[in-house]
């Protein structure tokens, strides 16, 4: 038996992770002096709540090592393989810290896997692990095909303010007063490399909106994967890009309408949206 394992960066409710067998390692979430476990004892909505109210800009931390080695060693323990799918190296050193703690262990079953993605992205991967576990694959042969697959999981998202950019430090002062006045929403795309990169930029949500599934129909999505819209906070603005890409001729069931949590919500942000696909 394998054991799949992902972190709160996949966004996966928890009904769902019971659904597919899946464990979950929670990220850290801290506003101020007070710690959370994402998704564990703080909920997205809790999240948002805190972040639009506190006035506290929250920091996010890769799980301690003791949770890893614990979740690994009782893998080994039960006899079973494990892979773990871990948010993109390019945004968190939990990948990096989950291989030592791998390579350590020296056990040849366990496996770790940069999803160089996040979100509805690193969902993607670990929903096509379960489908491969499910068909009775070994760990080494999930991890084998999930490296070849996330090169095809393309995420777009506009981001309605500047400002967790900028207290991120991924923006300058100027470049967040001028987009500011201006009123440019950003666009991000998380790159081959599991970095976050802007590569483009839209005046108003709307327009924002307009230059997403200009990207998408540029693309061949394949229809065997689902096409995910995801958000921040408020779900009104993901159904209105669903409705939009629905109109291009794409289906979007509601259940493939995601909320984003506290691990790329701190650096997005309230009202922001976007879509994932897996390229044919």
């Amino acid at each position: 038996m394998v054991r799949i394992i992902t972190d709160s960066a996949a966004d996966f409710e928890p009904q769902e992770l019971r659904r597919l067998d899946v464990t979950l390692i929670p990220l850290i979430v801290r506003f101020a002096e007070t710690e959370y476990q994402d998704g564990r004892d703080l909920s997205k909505g809790e999240f948002y709540e805190k972040l639009l109210s506190s006035g506290v800009f929250p920091l996010t931390s890769q799980p301690s090592p003791t949770v890893l080695e614990d979740i690994f060693h009782s893998a080994v323990e039960a006899g079973e393989e494990a892979v773990y799918i871990t948010i993109s190296s390019g945004i968190s050193g939990t990948y990096q810290t989950a291989r030592m703690i791998c390579e350590d262990l020296d056990s040849p079953g366990c496996f770790v896997v940069d999803s160089r993605n996040a979100t509805g992205g690193q969902r993607h991967l670990v929903e096509e692990a379960v489908r491969l576990r499910d068909s009775g694959k070994s760990a080494a042969e999930i991890v084998e095909a999930l490296e070849a697959f996330r090169q095809k999981i393309v995420l777009y998202a506009c981001i309605n303010t500047l400002e967790y950019l900028y207290k991120g430090g991924r923006i300058s002062h100027t470049v967040y007063k001028i987009g500011n006045m201006a009123q440019i929403k950003p666009l991000i795309h998380v790159d081959h490399e599991g970095k976050i990169a802007i590569p483009g930029k839209a005046m108003g949500m709307r327009k924002g909106m307009d230059t997403l599934c200009k990207y998408l129909d540029a693309c061949t999505p394949d229809p065997a994967y689902p096409l995910y819209v995801m958000y921040t906070n408020n779900r009104s603005v993901a159904e209105t890009l669903a409705d939009r890409i629905r109109a291009h001729g794409y289906a979007v069931p509601d259940e493939h309408i995601i909320g984003v949590g506290a691990a790329i919500g701190t650096h997005i942000g309230p009202d922001a949206c976007g879509l994932v696909y897996v390229e044919a």
